[in-house]
């Protein structure tokens, strides 16, 4: 008998409060330049919106009562250029944390508007 296995990674999902799902779209979509897809018909009644990167998606979701501040818990998106998004998200006055060294990788952390923590990382090999 053959052993199952994990193929790919299909999707992530993080959440917002119910409130902030219009902020959210701005931060993803507008400021961060992800590319929203339809979420299925059976799924909008909850609110919230998936966005595709690659052929990995993530899901937003809405939540209430969760203190996102505290987490661990992740999204880790590879970007070409990392000083240039330090740079952006200044602007954003997002409090940028550097995080402890990985081996061939340039990366640092910061918290979304809505606690959710995101990790930049580029390969030391890349130039921008």
């Amino acid at each position: 008998m053959t052993q199952p296995r994990i193929r790919a990674l299909h999707h992530v999902q993080i959440t917002v409060p119910t409130a902030a799902e219009a902020d959210a779209r701005e931060f993803y979509l507008h400021f961060l330049g992800l590319r929203e897809i339809p979420k299925p018909a059976s799924l909008r009644s909850a609110g919230g919106f998936w966005i595709q990167l690659g052929v990995q998606q993530v899901h937003i979701s809405l939540e209430d009562g969760v203190d996102r501040s505290h987490l661990k818990s992740h999204i880790a998106y590879e970007v070409d250029d990392l000083e240039a998004w330090r740079q952006k998200l200044s602007t954003r006055r997002l409090m940028i944390e550097d995080t402890l060294p990985i081996d061939g990788f340039k990366r640092c952390q910061f918290r979304d508007p809505f606690g959710n923590r995101v990790e930049l990382i580029q390969p030391e090999h890349d130039n921008a």
